[in-house]
């Protein structure tokens, strides 16, 4: 799914045709983007693909002749949907059985976008540990973190998306910047080294290798399940590299009927897909800073699985 793309240097100002055609070829053209966004908003593939609906819908019921920037209108939109999407479904996540994590992501930024700083910047973006901190942020710092986090756009442009003074839109960024730095874990400068470490951890988690995940492990590593109440999962976080070795040393080896794991990048980074009779059963995705696999996610919740057999 290839959902992101740059945007800052985007300066579409030609009028959109009034033509319902020339409208579909126009919103599939930033759709990517929008999906994009909604994602990392809302840490929901279907909300995310919910809300890009509801963007084309109003879209379609516009006065297209009269949009001189159709980018900025469309993002402005369903951000705006997105900021409602997230009041909206506040007391859903309060009610979720055991921690709630954001949906994997299927991502191949390796192949929609060339320049490698760029890949960094959207790959961390987009990572579960980055989504798992955004979901303590209000909606609008979230909104404004994503935009201009991810995106790259300017303040006086997100002020404009959200409806809000420049000097507030700032106040906002700081705030969220400020939080994500103090709750993520610093990502290695090279990309190529914290790959090898996450590929070795996932061939030790595949084997069972207790020794293998103790070597790359960080000494005060931590797991986090989400199976929703739908899925076996641990129900509070797995604190230590002992313990958390020992419990992948030892899902290793439960019976699957019909068990596969392949590798695939989810997030922006490797991680594992488990299939129980060809159906998603288990995603394995790990986060490595400063030389060692700093936390694992596994999402066994099927709701949140089911978008990756497509």
């Amino acid at each position: 799914m290839g959902w992101d793309g740059p945007v800052a240097n985007d300066n579409t100002t030609g009028a959109v045709s009034g033509t319902a055609a020339d409208g579909t070829s126009v919103f599939e053209e930033h759709r990517p983007l929008l999906l994009g966004v909604a994602y990392r908003m809302l840490g929901r593939v279907a909300d995310a693909e919910d809300v890009v609906q509801e963007a084309w819908l109003r879209w379609s019921g516009a006065d297209r002749a009269a949009v001189r920037e159709p980018r900025a209108y469309l993002v402005r939109t369903t951000t705006r949907l997105a900021v409602d999407r997230l009041r909206q479904i506040a007391s859903r996540r309060e009610a979720y059985v055991g921690p709630w994590l954001p949906e994997p992501l299927a991502t191949d930024y390796g192949h929609t976008v060339e320049d490698a700083a760029e890949r960094a910047m959207l790959s961390e973006s987009v990572s579960l540990a980055v989504l798992v901190v955004l979901e303590s942020l209000s909606p609008l710092e979230r909104a404004v973190f994503v935009l201009r986090e991810a995106f790259g756009l300017p303040h006086a442009e997100i002020a404009g998306i959200l409806d809000r003074g420049e000097a507030a839109v700032r106040q906002l960024a700081a705030r969220a910047r400020r939080h994500v730095a103090e709750r993520t874990p610093r990502f290695e400068a090279d990309p190529a080294q914290r790959r090898e470490l996450t590929e070795r951890f996932l061939a030790a988690a595949v084997e069972g290798d207790l020794d293998g995940l103790l070597a790359v492990l960080a000494p005060d590593a931590r797991l986090v399940g989400d199976g929703g109440g739908r899925a076996k999962a641990p129900l509070r976080t797995i604190l230590g590299a002992g313990k958390v070795a020992r419990f992948l040393a030892a899902i290793s080896q439960t019976p699957v009927p019909g068990l596969a794991v392949a590798p695939l990048e989810l997030n922006g980074g490797p991680a594992l897909l488990a299939t129980s009779e060809g159906r998603p059963y288990a995603a394995l995705v790990p986060e490595a800073a400063d030389g060692l696999v700093q936390r694992v996610y596994i999402v066994s919740n099927p709701e949140k699985l089911a978008h990756l057999a497509r």
